[in-house]
């Protein structure tokens, strides 16, 4: 069954930068939208950010010119640099993805997701 493997969290002063990967773990048909999110105890899950096929890219508001996502459709894979950390950004970051595997229907994915904390 194919999974989607997460890395790159971890702790970092605010002002800080990370860079969060996460890949499907098999060969797949296809993968449509991609997108990562994230959770801050107490709180709903959230969308980062999102980035289409065709490469076109969405953002939260709070993070726009702060975080860049990038994918990799060779690897299978999505990126999400985060620069200008800030503690507010501390949260368990998921990637999503939409994919068609071989020989199963398209559905969405969740990443195990990582842990991101920022101090101040």
């Amino acid at each position: 069954q194919v999974q989607l493997v997460e890395s790159g969290g971890g702790l970092v002063q605010a002002g800080g930068s990370l860079r969060l990967s996460c890949a499907a773990s098999e060969s797949i048909f296809s993968i449509n939208d991609m997108g990562w999110y994230r959770q801050a105890p107490g709180k709903q899950r959230e969308l980062v950010a999102g980035i289409t096929n065709g490469g076109e890219t969405n953002y939260a508001g709070s993070v726009k010119g702060r975080f860049t996502i990038s994918r990799d459709n060779a690897k299978r894979a999505v990126y999400l640099q985060m620069n200008s950390l800030k503690p507010e950004d501390t949260a368990v970051y998921y990637c999503n993805a939409d994919i068609t595997p071989h020989f199963s229907r398209r559905a969405s994915y969740w990443g195990q997701g990582t842990q991101v904390t920022v101090s101040s």
